[in-house]
């Protein structure tokens, strides 16, 4: 089940050790973004470098499941400029009327299995094999999937597991994955197992698997949290987090703020309105900018404006 546990990464992220991860950086030509772990390659990669070339501001980005970074910043653990969240309700039932009182959403995504193609598991899925079928079969831990308490990932594949079972008719298919999957605390490490062969798949989000170069078979729209038409069906399920948090189903949409302390705003503002504009970006990694951006709340003009 590997070396680290949920609880002792929790305790990483979330006590002393984390004080001052993001917000605390150094230098005032900086902006710090506090980001979704599924964001991390293209954050740092791409979107990162983009905008120091354009702004000759820094980036200065950390990486955590997003259940994760509200608990961070609700516990002043973290004080980053920005907060991006995998799920645009969770940051919002977090971190409105404290923290902030606007975001814009910027991007959707989808979910399935990415995996590793010289598997046994890898190649019934390349041959076209239901999923739900070949992952009946394996073994305890060959399949990943992030901490349902720590990241939206996580709890979005156990939503997604009893969507399946009710879809396909499988009693029991969901208890079964869930409790056979390895559990992943440190999101952009979800995909390690499956590139190094430890893991035959892992539930991801389709951008991981374009970060990746993995091949993915996305799940369909009934339960892949992608297609907004399904959203009645996507709310009939619903995962408390250990600290009391309920999610219900909804189509994936990622979003950014800038807090209310943050030390650094305007240069907050400008890496949202940056992110929020990204539209090809995004795109070639993966993720889904159709409809997007969105402002919600109290969003600054310096933000809207171009």
């Amino acid at each position: 089940m590997g070396s680290r546990s949920r609880r002792s990464f929790l305790t990483l992220v979330t006590g002393g050790s984390a004080v001052g991860v993001a917000g605390c950086l150094g230098d005032n030509d900086a902006v710090s973004v506090l980001a979704a772990g599924s964001l991390s390659v293209i954050l740092d990669d791409h979107i990162g470098r983009q905008f120091e070339a354009e702004t000759a501001v820094t980036y200065h980005g950390e990486y955590f499941g997003t259940n994760v970074i509200m608990r961070m910043i609700e516990d002043r653990q973290a004080n980053p400029d920005v907060v991006v969240s995998a799920d645009n309700v969770l940051l919002r039932d977090r971190l409105y009327g404290t923290h902030t009182e606007w975001d814009v959403e910027f991007a959707a995504n989808s979910i399935g299995l990415a995996y590793a193609p010289d598997t046994e598991v890898g190649s019934r899925l390349a041959a076209g094999e239901p999923w739900y079928e070949i992952l009946a079969d394996v073994d305890d831990g060959e399949i990943a999937i992030s901490d349902p308490d720590l990241d939206p990932l996580g709890y979005r594949a156990i939503l997604a597991f009893r969507l399946a079972e009710a879809e396909h008719d499988l009693g029991g298919l969901a208890d079964r994955l869930a409790t056979g999957a390895y559990r992943e605390p440190d999101e952009p490490q979800l995909l390690a197992g499956v590139e190094t062969g430890n893991r035959a798949a892992a539930v991801a989000y389709r951008n991981m698997a374009v970060d990746h170069g993995l091949p993915f078979v996305e799940f369909p729209d009934a339960y892949n949290f992608s297609n907004p038409g399904y959203s009645e069906q996507y709310g009939r399920v619903s995962y408390t987090t250990d600290d009391g948090y309920t999610a219900t189903g909804a189509p994936i949409v990622y979003n950014a703020t800038v807090l209310n302390r943050a030390d650094n705003p305007a240069f907050g503002h400008t890496f949202v309105r940056f992110l929020a504009d990204a539209h090809t970006t995004l795109q070639d990694n993966g993720l889904s900018v159709n409809g997007f951006p969105t402002p919600h709340g109290a969003v600054p003009a310096e933000v809207l404006s171009k």
